[in-house]
Order: C-alpha cells, then structure tokens, then sequence
C-alpha cells in the first residue's frame, strides 16, 4: 500500500487537521475490524480451555506477540504485553534487585514515566544522574562514558525526545552500559513508531513502548526483554507451573509476566497495528514525516515572535516540533490552532516538566507531531494559521 492509499482508513472527520500523533495516533479500520472480530466471532478467554473458541483466541493472541517480537527484531527475547510503556518501564523498576550504591544513569529529556521510577528507587539508597544536552537537546557521548561507571546497574534514555524531537546515539550509550556491565533500557515510545527499530541490533537489555501511539488501541504496551531478567510484577492466573499451599513455581515465556485476564482484543489490534505498519514500510513513514517535518522547519523561522526548540535540521531527529511564540500561551495557541483551522496540537510540558524547567519554560511548548496519514497541505495550513495567530502580539 502507498502512503497516500492509507489516508482512507482512517476515519476521523476530514475538516480535522491531526497532528497530536507523539501523544496517541488515529486508528485505522483494519485494527478495529480486528478486534471487532473477536469481540463478536471468538470472543474468548486466553490459555485456560479446550473449547473452539479459547483456542481460536489463544492463537491470535500468541499471534499477536510473535507479530511484535519480529517488528522490532526481538524474536530471540521475551516480548511481554502490558498496558503502555508507563507501566513496562515501571515492571522492569520493580522488578531488577536493587541495592543501597547503585547507579541509575537518565537523562533530563525523559518524559516523566521514565523519570519517576528510578526517582523513587533513591528511597533505597539507589543514586541517580541526570545527563543534560546541549540546547539543541543533542548529547557529548562523553558524558554518558563519564557518568556510566562500574556500579551503574541501569541505564534508562529515550530513544528519541517527545518534546524536541531529537534521537539519541542509542548504539553507542549501549556499547558503553556493555563495557560496564550495565543494564540497558531503551523507551521507545517515539521511535518505534515512527522508524525501523530492532532490538537486538541497537544492543538494550530492555525496550518500552505503547501501542497507542503506533495505530494500535489504548491500553496496549509492550516490554521486550533481552532475557527474562526480572522478577514479575503480578503473580497470578497463568503465571504459574506448579502451585501447593506451600511453594509455587513460574512459567516461562511472556506469560510469566501477563498474569490475570490479558487485554486480549487490544493485543489483537496491536498485531494487527504492526502487521498495517510493515505494509506501508517503517522506511517509507520515517521519509513522508522527514519531509513533512522539513517543511514545517522552514517555515517556522520566517515567523515573527517564534523559538523552535531542539534542533532545526534534519540530522538525527524525528517528526515532532516544539514551538513557542512571545507573549502567547502554548495552550491559547492550540485553542486558536483548533478554532481557526480545526488543527489539533499538543500544548503544556508534555510530562517533561525538568526539561521544561531547564529550558526557562514555565508554560511549556506546542507541540506538533506528524505521522503518515499527514499531508504537506496540512503543514502548510499550520504555518499559514501560526502566521494568523503570531501577529495577535
């Protein structure tokens, strides 16, 4: 299928102008047909029968984690469902044997989800070190070689930032956590959706991201493990091998981690999220949203009254771009985007308040966020309107 070929299965109103997508995106009509199809032909419990039904449901639900693991190369590992990346992010700090002296290396981009774990773990005497860029939001390698030493049991960076849009030097941070003997977590929340990722090649230990935000349904998240390398957040119905009133012992595999009643229809339509994806390309997605994106970079600075945050070229970033202009709140700015031109944005701190704080931000940003139903059209429509909207001031 061609990009231009896919704007029809969305079905959002065509006077609406969307480009909030770094927040949640549209849902084609293949994904919900999906899941449609199980509510309504299989509708079933998952692993706990012999009925036509559970097996029918068992399959596509196992279908549907293999479908994952192989989009981001992830065969070899542990490819566990959660709810969102907030949730898998936070199973993996549960999870590793923490002790008083170790290391957690971040940095100051992280959206909070990957920020208020290891915050928390500081309660156990962990310590924590915070890596800042430059203003671009572009990091000195140096820095993280500095700051990952031989106690640092985790590492925990944002593949690319959900508010200045920058992608990180993910393969060589993993090169150093290796050297140190270091844990790796990767949150892909912005950039599995948007480029070709694989997990084996970048090098992490761990890799979070949602479905939400990659044409999949709400309530779907995954956590790929390069081994099974934590101890399960839940216990319960089908995390389980043998139980007696005395001992119990763990299955392997992904349901190790899901215990209880799975989302079954949501990982049904994630599947089916993926396998939409890898018929438009991941490499043809990440060119549309560049050239997209390159557009609106150019545009922006013939504004008055403008600040575009992160960098402004096309090196190593993705299709967001965070803007503010003099005088006018970001969330008036989006009111007006949407009354005058029906465009919808992102405004506020985006759950990066210490990024906000560092950048003298006390209101935040707007934010724009492209994907592949997004047209040049629409971006030129967006810097028309910003235009209308910057000569209030």
């Amino acid at each position: 299928m061609k990009l231009k070929d896919c704007i029809a299965d969305f079905q959002i109103p065509r006077y609406l102008h969307y480009m909030d997508n770094a927040a949640t995106s549209l849902v084609p009509e293949p994904v919900i047909a999906a899941m449609n199809e199980y509510d309504r032909q299989y509708r079933a419990n998952v692993g706990r029968g012999m009925h036509r039904l559970t097996r029918v449901a068992t399959q596509k639900y196992q279908d549907a984690h293999d479908l994952v693991s192989n989009f981001i190369g992830g065969k070899e590992g542990t490819t566990v469902f959660t709810k969102n990346t907030t949730e898998a992010i936070n199973m993996v700090a549960a999870g590793l044997d923490w002790q008083s002296g170790d290391r957690i290396v971040t940095t100051i981009l992280e959206h909070h989800s990957n920020l208020l774990p290891w915050l928390r773990l500081r309660q156990k005497g962990v310590e924590l070190v915070v890596i800042r860029p430059d203003e671009a939001g572009i990091f000195d390698i140096e820095e993280f070689e500095e700051a990952i030493t031989a106690n640092t049991k985790l590492v925990a960076v944002s593949h690319a930032s959900n508010v200045l849009g920058t992608v990180q030097p993910i393969r060589e941070i993993a090169d150093i956590c290796k050297t140190q003997g270091a844990y790796f977590l990767v949150d892909g929340a912005q950039s599995v959706p948007h480029f070709p990722v694989d997990a084996r090649r970048i090098g992490c230990d761990f890799l979070c991201f949602s479905g939400h935000k990659m044409l999949g349904p709400t309530g779907t998240g995954v956590l790929w493990m390069r081994d099974s390398l934590i101890s399960p957040l839940i216990l319960g119905g089908g995390t389980v091998e043998d139980v007696t009133t005395e001992f119990y012992s763990l299955t392997g595999g992904y349901q190790r981690f899901e215990g209880g009643t799975p989302n079954i229809s949501g990982a049904i339509g994630l599947g089916q999220a993926v396998k939409y994806l890898e018929n438009l390309g991941m490499d043809a997605i990440f060119r549309h949203e560049q050239e997209l994106t390159e557009r609106l970079l150019k545009g922006l600075p013939d504004i008055e009254n403008i600040t575009i945050y992160g960098p402004q070229d096309m090196k190593n970033r993705i299709g967001i771009v965070s803007f503010t202009i003099d005088r006018i709140h970001p969330h008036e700015i989006a009111y007006l985007l949407d009354e005058r031109a029906a465009i919808l944005v992102r405004s506020g701190d985006h759950c990066c308040i210490p990024l906000m704080k560092s950048l003298g931000l006390q209101n935040g940003t707007v934010r724009a966020s492209f994907y592949m139903y997004n047209t040049q059209e629409e971006v030129d429509l967006l810097l028309e309107t910003i235009e209308e909207i910057a000569r209030i001031v």
